[in-house]
């Protein structure tokens, strides 16, 4: 924009090329009657346009913009690590909420046909034993999974049935470093517990 002296008698242009007033009576680009006092200075004046540089804004970033990269990479970064979470943990959680779901199985099953079911591990994984055992499944979801029994008068099995109520029962699995305890009050299903 062009600064004018106090006193001068042009006015500020109003576009950056030059325009020619039409004959009288036409109307303007933007649709309101032309007035021909103004013609001179509105239409007629052609400024040299500043160079290309001067419009330019300076290099750099302005507070707000680094605020909203530094967010975006916030959160990107915490979905990351919220996505790569331990996998053995998270292996050994699915391997101990499976076996709970197929223990009570087991203990219902043991329930509807009024005989004894068993659970033991072997070295293939694990298996029922009893009435219709073999529709439960025999089988590790991961190959390193392994189980430590409670020392004490456990003879490496548990009983699921018939009665309602069983005794007190509970085993560890174990993969490498980590470990996860199913227990049994008797009256209450088994659940994850606390590893002592």
């Amino acid at each position: 924009m062009q600064i004018l002296a106090p006193g001068s008698r042009l006015a500020p242009t109003l576009f950056t090329s030059c325009h020619v007033l039409p004959p009288g009576g036409a109307e303007l680009a933007w649709g309101g009657p032309a007035r021909r006092s103004l013609a001179p200075t509105l239409f007629t004046t052609c400024p040299a346009l500043p160079p290309a540089s001067a419009c330019r804004r300076p290099f750099g970033f302005t507070l707000l913009e680094l605020l909203v990269v530094v967010s975006i990479i916030a959160i990107a970064s915490a979905g990351v690590s919220f996505s790569i979470r331990d996998n053995s943990r998270t292996v050994l959680e699915r391997e101990g909420e499976r076996l709970a779901a197929l223990l009570e199985a087991g203990r219902a099953l043991s329930r509807t046909s009024g005989q004894a079911v068993r659970w033991r591990d072997t070295p293939q994984g694990f298996r029922f034993e009893g009435a219709n055992a073999d529709r439960l499944p025999a089988n590790w979801l991961s190959p390193e999974t392994a189980v430590q029994w409670d020392v004490g008068t456990n003879p490496h099995v548990l009983t699921l049935g018939p009665e309602p109520i069983i005794e007190p029962q509970a085993i560890t699995l174990v993969q490498q470093d980590r470990r996860l305890r199913l227990a049994t009050d008797g009256l209450r299903p088994f659940a994850i517990q606390a590893a002592p």
